[in-house]
């Protein structure tokens, strides 16, 4: 291992995986532009990188970094419209290769996610990509903190609306008339 200082917004990969280095840190979750919606209170992600470097007779040689990251983001719950916690614990495998062409044929075939090897790489650029992709698609609660409003719930003590009246019921009543 070496004693060189290394900076997590331009980080070296290449050396990283050759030193087997682990780098761990915390970043304000305000200070992830495309995450601005999810952040309802001062919280931190806690981050940690390792490096690795697999020699060349395994089946999946290369430089591959190993990531971990936690946050806890707010989103809108999509059944009942309240705010609903969430937590992301990341664990990611990445693996790099040589350019793009080779990186989009690696990862057509590969289980493990295949990136193109960059001269630099800004890992709070990759932590907030990692934590877009581990939102829920649907974000709800377990059990949502309100009863929501249901037509069983409206038939056991509340009237039922009226129903609306069909649009073209009026027109329908007008056309009977003309024909008589």
């Amino acid at each position: 291992m070496t004693s060189r200082k290394t900076d997590p917004r331009r980080l070296d990969v290449s050396a990283v995986a050759a030193d087997a280095l682990t780098l761990e840190g915390r970043w304000p979750l305000s200070g992830f532009a495309r995450l601005q919606d999810a952040v309802v209170q001062d919280s931190d992600v806690t981050w940690s990188v390792r490096g690795e470097q697999r020699a060349a007779p395994v089946a999946q040689a290369g430089i591959w970094l190993h990531l971990r990251a936690r946050a806890q983001v707010w989103r809108d719950c999509q059944r009942c419209l309240q705010p609903v916690a969430l937590e992301l614990d990341l664990d990611r495998a990445l693996r790099f290769v040589a350019d793009e062409a080779t990186a989009e044929a690696l990862d057509a075939q590969s289980e493990e996610d295949v990136l193109a090897l960059p001269r630099l790489l800004d890992l709070h650029e990759l932590v907030e990509d990692e934590l877009l992709l581990a939102l829920p698609l649907v974000p709800m609660h377990a059990l949502c903190p309100q009863a929501l409003p249901t037509v069983a719930g409206m038939l056991a003590g509340d009237e039922l609306p009226a129903p609306a009246p069909h649009p073209f019921a009026a027109l329908a009543g007008l056309q009977r008339r003309r024909r008589d």
